[in-house]
């Protein structure tokens, strides 16, 4: 084909587009429309009446030529290649191949490319349609702390990542790596009608730029290269967090002249900031003088070698350890996890370590009478605007490190500071704490069993049925609980760093859907049984995620907690209500959620869905679920229960 006849720029495109548009959509409609398009061109081609005639089929195009696979490699002769190609072979270039999109005008060109890349023999990229740009970058979120990789949310200008910016907060809160490409139409002369001004602006990442690390537009291929593997950089650096880019969709439709050379992209190599060696051997040394000792842990443990450096720590002081749940940070059974007895933990405590704990004046405030240590990446991690930063701690030593990174020094050092005559009361500590840990774990069986044949059914009914089911299996639980008495981690027994991603981060609605099923990609690979519990108000936030999940066969077992509405607002309602002497009988007014069939939902999108009101049925329910999950496919069992 002679270049010269097939014009890439946007504007001519759109005035043949009605017709291109429609061989995809209606191929019989296609002939009479592309008969049409020199005279009838732009908008109204879409409104013009089709007969209804018998139509040749349209011919299948012919198959694409295989290109060259490395990033700034020279463009190879005869091969026409685009600005978006080169895209493409940069996010390849640094493991950028799980990308999840929903369409968007601003990005077509890059969209193109990328499904043409993922159609070659061997290609290792993945794009996955979602139905909301919120539900795309919790995918991406939610992947990340699965399997420990980026992934890319493609969104599209202005209103794309308007809805995408909740979840990009999320991401912020919770320092999850997210790669976020937003389309853009910077070029007033490039718009084409109305809705490309209202979908255009001169600024889009400034919408998120509060909670991200990094933003750019970037004006040239070299500048993308350069843009990316800086955003790449910005993210996977702990403190991780969001990024977002913007690309100039007159950029990505630029053709490369044969013979250009581009800069090539590389995977950077990352290497997390450690603690000041000092001010680490000062923290051992008060450690290992400590009494009684707490190890209180949030976002910690970013990889499995620092879940063993957390139990190597703890095992070394026979600490006791509070796990406030951001990510995996502790075994869940664990002899020194005190988690279930914290404030007590707290109350007794002469030296507070806290390891990457965001709401540490919070977390720490029974403890009044101790020494406070921290090491934490959180004093790198600040924006003036959004207040995430929670209330200021002022411990007595603040670490600015990356707390896994520091660990091995703190260890090593602790080693050498721990005296050989303090060692039998640090084992004596120990099995105090083993004791303890014992009897909280009766007693939250104990508690689990309250109100076991009640309807609606108790939430602990629920996890200890599904856990009943699945303890002998290779599970991954993706959700915190903190809506469900955080029965996960009271009743389960997680020991490995990929059986739990912790929250949201913001605590806002309508991530769970998203993120789980990005986790469950990432479980999938690793051949894992992925378990969430999920809120129903949650869930009517973003319910499109299950789409995708029956659409690309993403295996998953979601337990939708139908509790009938908001239950926390309508508590703080009631409570509002009886403060003022007003009765409490209408203040569930706006805060329910009745007559939703979750199961039917479920089944509209392709998901095998049941709903459970009686608890003796929820045993049948979960092996039936359990038997779908298994053939690769998602399930979902809407369980009534209430709030215990």
């Amino acid at each position: 084909m002679d270049p010269q006849k097939f014009s890439t720029t946007r504007r001519n495109f759109l005035t043949t587009a009605s017709a291109g548009g429609l061989v995809l959509a209606h191929p019989a409609r296609a002939t009479v429309a592309t008969a049409k398009a020199p005279e009838a061109r732009g908008r109204s081609v879409a409104h013009a009446p089709h007969p209804a005639l018998e139509i040749a089929p349209v011919p299948a195009p012919a198959p694409s030529a295989r290109r060259p696979e490395s990033a700034g490699a020279e463009t190879a002769g005869g091969d026409r290649r685009f600005a978006s190609d080169y895209m493409v072979d940069c996010l390849k270039a640094l493991d950028l191949t799980t990308i999840s999109e929903i369409p968007g005008s601003t990005f077509a060109a890059l969209q193109e490319s990328i499904i043409h890349a993922a159609g070659r023999a061997g290609s290792d990229i993945s794009m996955l349609t979602v139905t909301h740009e919120e539900i795309g970058v919790a995918f991406a979120h939610g992947y990340a702390k699965a399997s420990g990789k980026i992934a890319a949310a493609l969104v599209h200008s202005t209103v794309g990542l308007q809805h995408a910016s909740m979840a990009i907060y999320n991401a912020w809160c919770d320092r999850a790596p997210v790669v976020t490409l937003a389309g853009s139409l910077t070029n007033p002369v490039a718009r084409d009608g109305f809705v490309d001004w209202l979908h255009s602006v001169s600024d889009g990442p400034g919408l998120t730029r509060d909670f991200t690390k990094f933003d750019e537009t970037p004006r040239s291929l070299p500048h993308f290269a350069s843009s990316l593997t800086r955003a790449y950089r910005m993210a996977a650096t702990p403190p991780c967090g969001p990024v977002v880019l913007a690309l100039d969709l007159d950029l990505q439709e630029e053709e490369i002249p044969a013979g250009t050379r581009l800069p090539p992209v590389a995977k950077p190599v990352i290497i997390p900031p450690q603690g000041e060696a000092a001010a680490l051997l000062e923290a051992a040394k008060i450690l290992a003088g400590a009494k009684a000792p707490v190890i209180l842990v949030d976002r910690a443990a970013r990889t499995p070698q620092g879940l063993a450096l957390m139990v190597e720590l703890a095992e070394l002081l026979q600490a006791a350890v509070v796990d406030m749940g951001g990510r995996m940070n502790f075994p869940w059974r664990h002899p020194l996890n005190q988690t279930s007895r914290r404030g007590a933990a707290l109350r007794e405590a002469d030296v507070v370590l806290a390891l990457e704990v965001q709401d540490m004046a919070g977390q720490t405030a029974p403890a009044r009478k101790a020494r406070k240590l921290s090491i934490s990446t959180y004093d790198y991690y600040l924006k003036a605007n959004y207040q995430a930063f929670e209330e200021l701690a002022q411990p007595e030593l603040a670490i600015a490190g990356d707390a896994e990174a520091s660990l091995p020094t703190l260890i090593a050092a602790l080693r050498s500071a721990i005296p050989a005559a303090g060692r039998t009361a640090i084992a004596d500590r120990g099995a105090r704490l083993a004791a303890a840990s014992a009897a909280a774990l009766v007693a939250s069986r104990d508690a689990a069993a309250v109100g076991w044949d009640r309807q609606p059914i108790t939430t602990a009914r629920m996890y200890a049925e599904v856990y009943d089911q699945i303890r002998d299996k290779d599970w991954a639980l993706l959700n915190a609980g903190h809506f469900q008495s955080f029965w996960g981690p009271q009743l389960w027994n997680a020991k490995h760093y990929y059986q739990y991603i912790g929250d949201s981060g913001a605590y806002g609605l309508g991530y769970l859907p998203g993120a789980a099923v990005g986790a469950a990609y990432a479980c999938k690979a690793e051949g894992r049984l992925p378990i969430v519990f999920g809120g129903d108000g949650d869930f009517m936030m973003t319910p499109g995620a299950l789409w995708t999940a029956a659409f690309h066969q993403i295996p998953l077992l979601y337990i939708i907690h139908n509790n009938g509405g908001y239950h926390q607002e309508k508590m703080k309602v009631q409570l509002q209500a009886n403060e003022r002497d007003r009765g409490v009988t209408t203040a569930s007014t706006g805060c329910v959620l009745p007559g939703l069939d979750y199961a039917v939902i479920a089944r509209g999108m392709g998901v095998a869905g049941q709903r459970v009101t009686d608890p003796a049925d929820l045993r049948g329910a979960i092996k039936r679920a359990l038997d779908v999950v298994s053939r690769g496919e998602p399930a979902l069992i809407d369980v009534v229960s209430q709030g215990r």
